[in-house]
This record gives structure tokens, sequence and C-alpha cells, in this order.
């Protein structure tokens, strides 16, 4: 394949300076790639001026798998002990994100990305034996307003193209903010893809139960899976239109909701549920409230033990993580390891 006058190869420059692993390398090495661009300084806080790739906030009605109507459940147990649980490991991911260059306006992204498993051995977390972390370290740029489709950016796949049809639904405008979207979209997937290979690979190695910081719908092993218990924190899209929204909102500590089917058109379906995490005094009606995934054959029964599992992982609390409220002290564990390792 040619390559545009003045665009050294991928593969050439990779040889004399090795592919970089901080921005500030991601910044120097791009420049060797594209020549015309320029550098950008604090490009981590750029990204989010230009947006994000969130879903929009929507109510939508719950297609209740277990009884007639959206109710609370407590899952207290006197029977059982309270705050013990059963995971064995805890997998979440993390990405750093950087505009290190930009060439007429058009903004050159850096994303490193990363995924562990956590597994706990007599109350101490340590590595998955099975699991060196996961990490990814690419380029995302669109090649078609960079003149980079003839270069050899486009065979080297450590560059990703954010404006091809083959990986968006359709192609951003030459517009920044649109740009960061399709670049923000797409590190999300690849993030999300990491993580689920672990979750997967998981399912096919061990025996116990993990805990995955986030949706499980993206993967047919791991949504079929007894092995992986998916819990969600963010809820732009809540199951709980009409009458069970004041249920939803209204859910005390200890206490979870009906389950319900979810089958997003293009993924795996689950069953879920909401669980209460801790009390709302003084709080919003979504603090301590999460939605958890699992295979959709799962038990009522079942459903109350895990949820009484994700209470207990509150403890300790995950301070000072802003997201305490809602984070089990495993997943904080496994992110401060792969900051530890970036």
């Amino acid at each position: 394949m040619g390559h545009r006058a003045g665009v050294i190869s991928s593969s050439d420059r990779s040889e004399k300076m090795g592919w970089p692993n901080s921005v500030h390398e991601a910044r120097r090495f791009i420049l060797g790639q594209l020549p015309g661009s320029a550098a950008v300084e604090g490009g981590s806080a750029d990204a989010e001026r230009y947006g994000r790739a969130d879903e929009p906030a929507v109510l939508v009605e719950p297609s209740l798998t277990e009884g007639k109507s959206f109710r609370a459940i407590d899952v207290r147990s006197p029977d059982e002990p309270w705050l013990q649980s059963g995971f064995s490991g805890f997998l979440d991911g993390t990405q750093q994100i950087s505009i290190v260059n930009q060439q007429k306006g058009v903004p050159i992204v850096w994303a490193k990305i990363s995924a562990a498993v956590r597994v706990r051995v007599d109350r101490r977390l340590l590595a998955w034996h099975a699991n060196a972390p996961s990490v990814s370290r690419r380029f995302y740029v669109p090649f078609r307003y960079l003149g980079a489709v003839d270069s050899g950016l486009a065979g080297d796949s450590r560059f990703v193209d954010t404006a091809s049809p083959k990986r968006t639904e359709t192609i951003p405008s030459r517009h920044p903010a649109a740009l960061m979207e399709a670049a923000l979209q797409l590190i999300q997937n690849d993030r999300e893809r990491l993580e689920l290979d672990l979750a997967e690979a998981w399912c096919a190695r061990d025996d116990g139960i993990l805990y995955m910081d986030g949706s499980i719908t993206g993967s047919t092993i791991a949504s079929s899976s007894k092995k992986v218990v998916g819990v969600i924190k963010t809820h732009r899209r809540l199951y709980a239109d009409g009458d069970a929204f004041q249920v939803l909102v209204g859910l005390r500590a200890g206490e979870r909701s009906s389950m319900f089917r979810v089958a997003p058109r293009t993924r795996s379906s689950v069953a879920s549920w909401y669980v209460r995490i801790r009390e709302t005094a003084g709080h919003d009606s979504l603090f301590g409230l999460v939605r958890v995934e699992s295979a959709e054959d799962i038990e009522p029964a079942r459903a109350d033990e895990i949820s009484r599992w994700i209470i207990a992982e509150g403890s300790p609390l995950s301070l000072p993580d802003g997201r305490w409220d809602k984070m089990a002290y495993g997943i904080r564990d496994t992110e401060e390891f792969l900051r530890a390792i970036s």
C-alpha cells in the first residue's frame, strides 16, 4: 500500500521509537506519524469538554418475570448470616483518554484501556492466577479527515478509524465534538470487550462467582453463565416507568425490586433487578441504588442471595471514592491495582 508524502509508516516508526506508553510519548509519537499536526496540552480535560457518549436519560416500563406487579422485596434473612458475601472475584476496567494532537481542527485521541480480575484469598485480594491484566494502548483518529486512508496508519490495528462505516453506525461530521463523541464511543466499546473477554475466561477456568462492574449483555457466554453477575451503578436508562417508578425510588436499604427481563436489540437478554445498598435519607433517589444482571433462568431465592452479597460488598466503605454509596470494595481495589500498573 502506498504512503502519503511526508507520512512515516506506523511499523517503521514503531521500530525506532517503540509503541507509546504514556500521554507524553503518544504526543511525540503521533507528531512523527502526522507531521502536519500540532501537539495539544491538557488534552484529558478537553476530552470532557467535547462531550460524552452517554445514552439519553429515559424511563422504560419493566418486562416483569417475577410476580404480577413491580414491588419491593426485603432480602434480609434471619436464617442466614447478614453481611456475608459469596463472590470469589471482581472484574473491572479503567481508561485514560487524552487529546494529544490536532490537525486542521481534527482531534487525535490516544487511549490506554486496561482490565483485570482480582480474587479473594484468605480475606485478601490478589491478582487472578489466570489473568495478567489486559492492556490496550491505541490512537483513535478519523482517517477520512486526516488523509490517512492511503497511509500506513490504515493498515495498523493500533490506529482505530473513528469515521469508518465498519465501526460506527453513522459517519461523524468534521465537527470536533462529533469526532470526540465517535472516539469516546469506540473507546468504551473496546474497554467493554476487554472486560467481557476476561469474564468469558473466568467462565471457562473458574468455579467461583464473579462480580463484574457493568453490563454482561455484550457477551453470550457471560450473560448465560451462573458464574458471572453484572452490577450497574449508573442509571441513564431506568426500567421503572409508570407505577414502577414510585416503587423503585421508594426502595429501602436491604430491599430489591421484582425481577424483569432486559433484552437489548443487538445484545443478549438477561434477568435484572434493582438493589438498594444504603438508605437515601439526606440523599437523592438514586443514592445507593444498583441494577443487577444475571442469567435469565435465575430463581427468586438466588436473586435474594446475590442481593445480600452485593450489599455485603459495600463494607468496608470505598472511601474516599465519590461513588462510595454504590461501590464494592473489591471493585475499588481492582481499579487501584490497574492505576498502579499504568
